[in-house]
This record gives structure tokens, sequence and C-alpha cells, in this order.
């Protein structure tokens, strides 16, 4: 199993941050697609990842072309997280192990390029919400989708206690 998170043109580093900090703590490597908001050593994208970072599998991609040429199988294999999605996360099969997914979310002012949507379409998602709400935080949506995976894969490789202090300090 392999789960990935594609993050293309992030632009706020809080938010790449955070997202950072859930793809250590679920094993989800990380993938960046340049230009970046951001340079990576941004105080902000390390306080928001916490110490984390320095544990995290992540590489960094020229564009988006270079990101296909290096993971050919996700050519096949990434869901994209969009407010042009017409069906929500859940109707999607990620429940096979064996397999490779790539979430791909998009820079916080415009979102995955749409030429690269169009190409997508059967594997575009959005979250429900209100019909007024326009989208949600970035770095909640990529949490949202990979839990949903992890869910769907019965978060498997996850402890479900708490291994610093005990999964009985409340007992």
């Amino acid at each position: 199993m392999s789960n990935h998170l594609v993050i293309y043109q992030g632009e706020i580093p809080q938010n790449t941050g955070n997202m950072m900090r859930t793809c250590m703590a679920t094993g989800t490597q990380l993938h960046l697609i340049e230009p970046l908001g951001f340079k990576i050593d941004d105080k902000h994208l390390q306080r928001a990842g916490m110490d984390y970072i320095k544990q995290l599998n992540y590489r960094i991609y020229k564009d988006w072309n270079e990101f296909l040429e290096v993971n050919p199988e996700a050519r096949e294999n990434c869901y994209f997280l969009t407010r042009y999605g017409e069906l929500p996360p859940s109707e999607f099969d990620f429940s096979d192990t064996s397999k490779t997914y790539y979430f791909v979310v998009g820079k916080e002012s415009t979102g995955v390029d749409k030429e690269i949507l169009k190409d997508h379409l059967d594997h575009c998602m959005r979250l429900p919400m209100l019909a007024n709400a326009r989208s949600l935080n970035v770095s909640n949506c990529a949490a949202i989708i990979i839990y949903e995976a992890l869910r769907q894969q019965n978060y498997a490789s996850l402890s479900y206690v708490e291994v610093l202090k005990g999964g009985n300090v409340l007992k």
C-alpha cells in the first residue's frame, strides 16, 4: 500500500507545513510541485510542520510533467480534490492496499490547473458542503482525503494508542 499527497504549486507555507505533518503522521509520501509560494526552509512552514519535517518522505518537482515522468503510475492513479468535482471521496474505492493512490490538492488561490483536471474528470472529487461555501482550507481537505483512504484501508500500519505516554494514560 502506498498513499501519496501531491501539492500542486502550494502558496501558503503554514498550509504546506500542516500537510507535511499529516503526511508524516500517516506514512503518506509527499510530492511538492513547483513553483511554490515559499522556500522549503521558511520558518512558518517549519513551525506548522514541527519537527516532523525531518522524518517526512518528500520530493520536490519543477513542474507537473516532471512529476509524471518520475511517477508514471500517477497518470492512472491520481485523484483530484477540487471544487469542480461532482462526487465525494466516499464514492471512490481506495481499499485495495496493493495499489498506489495519489491525492492531488491545488494551490490556495486557483487550485489545480483546469487543463490537468480536464484529463481526469472521472477522478475529480469534492467535499460536500453548503451550496454557498466555495471551499475548505486546503490542509483540512488533504487530511480529510488521506483519512478517508486510510479508513477504507482499515488504518493499515497506524497505531490506535498513544505511544509516547502510553495507551492507558487516562485510566
